[in-house]
């Protein structure tokens, strides 16, 4: 099982990559293929809301017929014939569609692990072992910045795609000879519920509500928008746009393993996230505040919003721990369905503010920008004081 998980951990090293990489190559496809900087906010929308849409089937597909089967053949067909089409894409329209079958591709890696982590090790540990996956699975965000500037400068950005199609192959292959399915996936006599039984449960609402925003922010702006923040305003290349991108990325990966282990020092989950979404809300405040720089603060501003909106694997861990064992699968996908579909819905929503905002004063889509992040974010925090905590 250990060596399935590893295959498991470099198969979400790719979907931690394919969520960010749009803002190191926002240039070159710009020049190339006439790509803007909505496009790109849209292709990126499509493939978190493409990953969140999966989440329900991957659910139930985990339940009935194993992490092995589901994983192998999604990012064998979504993420290898994906990353195929990019690198053939001749117009931003074909970048839409690469990112919705990547999305698919994606969709099934890290809620596989999650699954053999519930079903095979002690509740308590969950929120841990959930942070070290996320936290080395995250080093993918790191290979999407400064690391991918340099491939595309060697390779371009049409064989640096080749490369990484057939990496996801490769991947897609040792999922399916190394993970083995856990003993208890088959389904017994006992109850089967559905996804309808996860949504009649109110005690997972403000939680849901929690997942929903708390992403959204970090994913947003190192996913896409601080590669043409950077470049509009302050003037930066693709390869300072690329150190900044592994700045924040560093910052969430500390963030993520940061959290794991701060439920059980702590004795609260739901004081752990609260108290860091809101020094995320602070750091995006810092970033309305400081929106023409300097270029250093700006960054580690961005970094902060990395580092505290990290909490994904502790709100998850809080709702795991009112799912019956029976509906573990489809629990945690519905709740990663929340995470992932608010990084979509704030990625379109983003993408029209800066249409709409963009004129003489080159800093005031990305104030705008920041600013409904940060309102996003206030809401969801306000609602989730009504959940109730939980650790195991």
């Amino acid at each position: 099982m250990q060596v399935g998980l590893i295959i498991l951990c470099l198969g979400y090293v790719l979907s931690q990559f394919f969520r960010a990489f749009l803002a190191v190559l926002s240039s070159a496809l710009q020049t190339d293929l006439g790509a803007s900087p909505e496009d790109l906010a849209f292709a990126s929308g499509l493939w978190f809301l493409t990953f969140a849409v999966m989440q329900l089937p991957v659910g139930w597909a985990l339940d009935r017929i194993g992490p092995n089967r589901t994983a192998a053949a999604l990012l064998l067909l979504g993420g290898g014939g994906g990353t195929l089409v990019f690198a053939l894409a001749s117009q931003p329209v074909h970048i839409s569609l690469a990112m919705v079958l990547i999305g698919v591709g994606c969709s099934p890696v890290l809620m596989a692990s999650y699954y053999i982590f519930a079903r095979e090790y002690p509740p308590r540990r969950f929120a841990t072992l959930a942070a070290l996956m996320l936290g080395v699975g995250s080093l993918g965000n790191l290979v999407a910045s400064y690391p991918t500037a340099l491939a595309v400068e060697v390779l371009g950005w049409r064989g640096t795609l080749f490369g990484l199609a057939g990496i996801s192959t490769a991947v897609a292959l040792g999922i399916a000879l190394t993970v083995k399915d856990p003993a208890r996936v088959e389904m017994s006599d006992g109850p089967k519920g559905s996804v309808l039984d996860i949504l009649r449960m109110p005690v997972l609402w403000p939680i849901f509500i929690m997942m929903f925003v708390a992403y959204a922010p970090s994913a947003a702006l190192r996913g896409l928008w601080i590669g043409p923040y950077m470049s509009d305003v302050f003037g930066l290349g693709s390869e300072a746009i690329g150190v900044a991108s592994l700045v924040m990325g560093v910052a969430m990966i500390l963030g993520t393993f940061a959290y794991g282990p701060l439920d059980r020092l702590l004795g609260t989950r739901k004081g752990v996230v609260l108290g860091g979404n809101l020094l995320a809300c602070a750091a995006l405040g810092g970033l309305m505040l400081f929106i023409d720089g300097p270029v250093p603060l700006v960054v580690a501003l961005m970094a902060a919003v990395g580092f505290f909106g990290a909490a994904f694997p502790v709100i998850l861990a809080q709702g795991r721990a009112f799912v019956p064992p029976h509906l573990v699968g489809r629990g945690v996908t519905m709740l990663n369905f929340f995470g992932i579909g608010g990084v979509g819905i704030m990625q379109f929503a983003s993408g029209r503010l800066h249409a709409e905002t963009t004129g003489a004063e080159l800093s005031l889509p990305y104030f705008v920008i920041f600013g409904f992040l940060l309102a996003f974010l206030a809401a969801g925090c306000a609602i989730y004081l009504l959940s109730r905590d939980s650790l195991d």
